[in-house]
């Protein structure tokens, strides 16, 4: 029944279900309690709750005037809704919106222990590892966003300069998406490579900019406050990151937060590689024909330079 309820989203099927015979659905998540109570809802409440169930990030991250104001919805509706749900206040339900996303509760040298201890499972280390990195793909397709990355790719592509930005163990993952990038597009840099000053980087942004960050717990203090900076200057802020309490979130214009359970000590990067490898191929998909000829040009002068295997 839950699994059913997550797949559905227009108010008829909403209203249906509630009428199914059974037991009283429980209302231990916001989707259960939405499911049990909205058929008594008015109109205003169901729009409300059909946002609320669409946009559970948002729900969970954003101030309820922003989310007022992205879902045309008044803040008094919502208020009203949490109370119709059965919550004290708007700010008990989006706990537990946050709740229900999840979030990381270890710390790397837990985790590593746990990794220690579980060693005699009788499940290989590939078999725990590659199992963990299908689950994470299979939980983040089915509840991704297409419109979110439709949204992303679009404002990626159209932007004045994108800037990438990585640290910690994110920074190989945003040195490979500058490594796409530079074949169609001479506008993306990568910031504070190789001692750069991430300040030159940043001086000069606009709104017209966009700045795309990863980071992942434990959270980048560099990563946190670029992000503040940037929104700060009102260039986009693209981000990626592993859980709602990331406090880099909040500066985002478009948040992503992704599956990275791991048998490992350290986070897994999987789902990440998939979302940034579809963003590229989006960009490039939705590009004018010069981005073809610019991916040719590039290839050309790689094997002018040696840089391919010749065989």
């Amino acid at each position: 029944m839950k699994h059913i309820f997550h797949q559905l989203t227009t108010s008829e099927t909403l209203a249906t279900l509630t009428t199914l015979e059974g037991p009283p659905i429980p209302s231990d998540t916001l989707e259960d309690r939405v499911a049990e109570r909205y058929a008594g809802l008015s109109d205003q409440l169901r729009k409300a709750a059909d946002y609320v169930l669409a946009h559970p990030l948002e729900i969970a991250s954003r101030p309820l005037r922003t989310i007022s104001v992205d879902s045309h919805v008044s803040p008094a509706t919502y208020s009203r809704l949490a109370r119709a749900l059965g919550f004290d206040t708007f700010e008990e339900m989006k706990d537990v919106s946050r709740r229900s996303v999840g979030q990381k509760v270890s710390s790397l040298s837990e985790r590593a222990e746990l990794l220690r201890s579980g060693a005699s499972t009788g499940q290989s280390m590939l078999t725990r590892q590659g199992q963990a990195c299908i689950r994470n793909i299979e939980e983040f397709l089915e509840r991704a966003d297409q419109a979110k990355l439709q949204q992303t790719a679009q404002a990626m592509r159209q932007a004045r300069r994108v800037v990438l930005v990585g640290a910690l163990a994110s920074t190989g993952i945003t040195e490979y998406m500058a490594y796409l990038a530079h074949y169609f597009s001479p506008n993306w840099s990568l910031a504070g490579r190789m001692g750069a000053s991430m300040g030159s980087q940043l001086a000069t942004l606009e709104s017209e900019d966009v700045v795309f960050i990863v980071t992942m717990s434990p959270y980048s203090k560099r990563a946190v406050a670029t992000a503040e900076l940037a929104r700060d200057t009102g260039a986009g802020v693209v981000l990626i990151t592993d859980a709602l309490d990331c406090p880099a979130l909040r500066y985002a214009t478009h948040g992503f937060v992704v599956p990275t359970d791991s048998p490992q000590f350290f986070s897994s990067y999987v789902v990440t590689l998939v979302l940034i490898e579809t963003l590229i191929a989006m960009i490039v998909a939705a590009s004018e024909a010069d981005a073809t000829a610019a991916i040719q040009r590039v290839e050309a002068k790689n094997l002018e330079l040696g840089e391919y295997w010749a065989g």
